[in-house]
């Protein structure tokens, strides 16, 4: 009989960043056949790592948790808040390590930098030479310093190198400015640019991407438009049509779009009709009244199809909870017992009245299965099949095994 995969994960408040590591290492051998895994992933809260002499004291201890595991592969960050286990840790130290023994899978270490090649010129550094085919399943987790690494230009690029190739992961919140940013990649501790894992074989990573909005009003067509501002919408100024929508909604769809408006972009526009998956959600970032324009965080052609979205609570928990289902119902019979999950920062108790309530959703829908992760100042992954950077997303890494179960525990 094949070997099957092992995930577990362990969450600990425990202030003291050695008493906190030597938990989660006692409880994770334990869980791992023969105390060996092949993957590991670390967040920590910055309690464990802001800096100088604690930052040594991390790194030392991922050594220690590395020797002790077998030497997985490892990545990680310090981030604002963590998650793992049952629990979001939003206040107050926290350290959360999720592993995984995955017989068969290729592991990859990524480490990427963007930087000045030339006198006039930038590029990125440190891609693998060679992503395996796409009949291997490759995907790949990436973990980026915000002040440092343009994620989403990297993100541009690879979707015409690599279209096949899923991208999920985060940018890091541990710091508030350049060079304070953490970032784990085995044994070292990088202060920019971006680590990651490239992962290939018999475990399949799926992703699910809930960007916790929903539409409303009518499809238009951009018909008009100058980089990120959209001038024209079914060939009249686009503030109009803004207004003509808001004045066709209920008096609560109104509340919503006066406090918070997006814009649904559509990926691809080979449909008739478009539901979850098919939009790019992108904020509005300013009106104009007397040019009649619309700005948003983002380019838009001229051709392209949008509608517009809202975000709250109720709408995030629903994506989010129908995103899940169905990919619950994609991977029958297929088993999951592992999960990365990146929530942005502006998501937990900031939007949901229920407490770890992103966490709650993937272990609700999909089972006890064992997730770790961070807040994130950015999330990564999939949309209508390509990679973005995201806000306000949940981004989820679910490792999915075939020919039985996989095991999962969570501590």
């Amino acid at each position: 009989m094949a070997e099957k995969p092992v995930f577990a994960v362990h969450v600990t408040r425990a202030p003291s960043t050695a008493a906190a590591f030597a938990e989660a290492r006692a409880i994770l051998k334990a869980r791992m056949p023969g105390g060996r895994a092949s993957l590991a992933a670390v967040f920590a809260t910055g309690h464990h790592g802001s800096g100088g002499d604690d930052m040594d004291v991390v790194s030392a201890e991922i050594t220690a948790l590395r020797k002790d595991l077998g030497h997985p592969t490892l990545v990680g960050c310090v981030g604002e808040s963590v998650i793992g286990g049952e629990e979001e840790l939003e206040r107050g130290a926290g350290l959360t390590v999720w592993c995984a023994h995955l017989p068969g899978e290729r592991i990859e270490p990524v480490r990427m930098q963007f930087g000045q090649i030339s006198e006039d010129a930038y590029a990125f550094t440190g891609w693998p030479e060679s992503v395996p085919p796409e009949s291997e399943r490759p995907a790949m987790v990436l973990i980026g310093d915000p002040f440092t690494f343009p994620a989403d230009e990297l993100l541009k690029q690879l979707n015409l190198r690599s279209p096949f190739l899923p991208i999920i992961g985060g940018m890091a919140s541990g710091g508030m400015e350049r060079g304070e940013s953490r970032l784990f990649l085995d044994d070292a501790v990088h202060e920019n640019g971006a680590v990651g894992v490239l992962l290939s074989g018999p475990i399949e990573v799926r992703s699910v991407v809930s960007q916790g909005c929903r539409p409303v009003g009518k499809l238009f067509v951009v018909t008009k438009a100058e980089e990120n501002v959209i001038e024209e919408l079914g060939g009249k100024p686009a503030y109009q049509q803004m207004t003509d929508m808001l004045g066709e909604l209920p008096a609560d769809e109104q509340r919503l779009v006066r406090r918070s408006l997006h814009v649904g972009r559509v990926i691809s526009e080979n449909r008739e009709k478009f539901g979850h998956g098919d939009f790019l959600v992108r904020n509005v970032v300013g009106v104009d009244k007397d040019s009649g324009t619309i700005a948003i965080s983002d380019y838009v052609r001229r051709g392209t199809s949008i509608q517009f979205h809202v975000r709250d609570a109720r709408s995030a928990d629903a994506d989010l909870k129908q995103l899940l289902a169905r990919e619950k119902r994609e991977i029958v019979p297929r088993s999951a017992a592992g999960a990365l999950l990146f929530s942005c920062n502006g998501r937990g108790s900031r939007l949901f009245e229920t407490p770890h309530h992103d966490i709650g959703a993937v272990r609700g829908e999909l089972g006890k299965i064992a997730v770790g992760g961070f807040f994130a100042a950015g999330e990564i992954g999939p949309v209508g099949g390509k990679n973005f950077l995201h806000g306000f997303t949940a981004s989820v890494a679910l490792f999915c095994a075939g020919g039985g179960a996989a095991k999962a525990a969570a501590g």
